[in-house]
C-alpha cells in the first residue's frame, strides 16, 4: 500500500463512468480512441478540470476527476459526451438512429488517502483486468500510458493528484486488487455511493444528498 497524505484544498474527487447502450462497442480501431482523446483535450480548453486518471475501453470509459468549483464536472462531462455522441453518429451516418450511451454518466465521490489510490488503480488496471494487455502500462488509451510513454504535450492534460504519487505506483497498479476491494468499488459505481471510510461516507452522503445510496437494496424484511 502506498504511503498516504492529507488532501489539498480545492474540491472533492469523483470516479466517473459511462458505457455504450446495450454494451455496444464504442471504439473499434485506434482512430476511434484517438478521436475521443482529441475531444477530451479540446473540452479541457473551455471546461477546465483536473484529470487525475482515465482509461478508455472498447465499450466504456473511466475518469477520476478533481474539480475545483461546483459545476466544473457537470460542464466538462456534458460537453465531452455531447461532442463525442455527435461526432460518433456523424462518422457512422447514424444521426437520429438511437442512443449511443446507456444514459447519463455515473459518478461517486472518493475520499483521499488509500481510497484515492484504490480508485485510480481500479481505473488504470482495467485493461489488464480484462486481459487486453499483459501489463497495465501497455494499454495505449489511458493516463498510465500517457504519463509513462506520452510526449510533454500529451502529459500536459493530466492534472495534479491530491496526494503524492508513490514511487512504486507501476508495481501497485499491476498488483491484483482483492475481491473485497473490487466489489466495494463496483457497489459504489452501481449505486453512486461515496467511496471511503465509514464516517466519511456517511458525512459525504448527507452533505450531497446521497443518503439513499447507503440503504440496503432488496425487499424489506418481514418481522
Amino acid at each position: 500500500m502506498p504511503r498516504t497524505a492529507r488532501i489539498a484544498p480545492g474540491g472533492m474527487l469523483f470516479h466517473v463512468l459511462n458505457r455504450g447502450v446495450g454494451q455496444m462497442r464504442l471504439f473499434r480501431k485506434d482512430r476511434d480512441y484517438q478521436a475521443f482523446e482529441e475531444i477530451m483535450e479540446k473540452t479541457l480548453e473551455s471546461c477546465p478540470i483536473r484529470i487525475c486518471a482515465y482509461l478508455i475501453m472498447p465499450n466504456h470509459w473511466h475518469f477520476v476527476l478533481w474539480p475545483e468549483n461546483d459545476g466544473d464536472m457537470a460542464a466538462f462531462m456534458q460537453k465531452l459526451s455531447v461532442t463525442h455522441v455527435r461526432n460518433w453518429q456523424e462518422h457512422r451516418q447514424r444521426v437520429g438512429m438511437g442512443h449511443v450511451y446507456q444514459g447519463r454518466y455515473k459518478s461517486f465521490p472518493i475520499e483521499t488517502d488509500e481510497y484515492f489510490y484504490q480508485a485510480v488503480r481500479y481505473v488504470e488496471r482495467n485493461a489488464l483486468r480484462a486481459n487486453l494487455v499483459s501489463k497495465s502500462e501497455e494499454w495505449r488509451w489511458s493516463s498510465l500510458w500517457r504519463r509513462i510513454h506520452g510526449t510533454t504535450s500529451q502529459r500536459k492534460i493530466l492534472g495534479d493528484w491530491p496526494v503524492p504519487k508513490p514511487r512504486n505506483w507501476l508495481d501497485y497498479v499491476n498488483k491484483p486488487q482483492t475481491e473485497a476491494e473490487l466489489q466495494a468499488l463496483r457497489n459504489c459505481l452501481a449505486r453512486g455511493q461515496p467511496y471511503g471510510s465509514e464516517a466519511w461516507t456517511k458525512k459525504t452522503a448527507q452533505r450531497l444528498g446521497l443518503e439513499s445510496t447507503l440503504r440496503r437494496r432488496g425487499r424489506p424484511r418481514l418481522h
